[in-house]
């Protein structure tokens, strides 16, 4: 009976941290995701965000100091893309040089990172480079397996978003071919 009633301690114990990971805070089930945004930011009009070296992203208490994607119930929030089509970090002498990414933009379009880092990752046979000066903002990335979605830059011309599902965090990238 000693025996028995040692092992059933033992099960107790071992269930405990499965139970609390169950759930968070004392109750209920952990929070869902958010969801990808539907469409990339819509073109910045108005007064552009003064591009500045060290900007403080986090908008809010717990979000992230990199640029990153808010949701307000269906609507989507793009923040950090607000310097308009003349921050100097984004232009490029030749835009498009090695073409246009053809592989599918959108949530409807969700890509599995298959290595490299910022200069150079791939997945599905493309190939992308993280913008000099958004390599700081991914260096949570993982680069073999994290999910990322592709969208259009409306305002930085050559230039692409990549969002990481994960993180709900996005960079600049430029597509580099297939």
């Amino acid at each position: 009976m000693k025996a028995y009633a040692s092992i059933l301690a033992l099960a107790l114990m071992a269930s405990v941290p499965l139970i609390a990971q169950q759930h968070p805070q004392g109750g209920g089930h952990p929070a869902p995701p958010p969801r990808p945004p539907a469409h990339g930011p819509a073109e910045f009009h108005g007064t552009p965000r003064t591009p500045e070296e060290h900007h403080n992203y986090s908008d809010k208490q717990g979000h992230p100091n990199t640029p990153h994607v808010d949701q307000h119930g269906d609507q989507h929030e793009w923040v950090g893309h607000d310097t308009g089509r003349n921050d100097p970090h984004y232009h490029l002498d030749h835009p498009w040089e090695h073409g246009h990414f053809t592989g599918g933009f959108g949530p409807d379009h969700r890509w599995r990172l298959a290595g490299g880092g910022p200069g150079r990752f791939w997945f599905g046979g493309f190939y992308f480079s993280v913008a000099p000066f958004d390599v700081a903002f991914c260096d949570g990335w993982l680069w073999d397996s994290d999910d990322v979605i592709i969208y259009d830059d409306p305002d930085h011309i050559g230039w692409y978003l990549a969002y990481n599902v994960r993180l709900g965090t996005y960079v600049h990238v430029q597509y580099l071919g297939a």
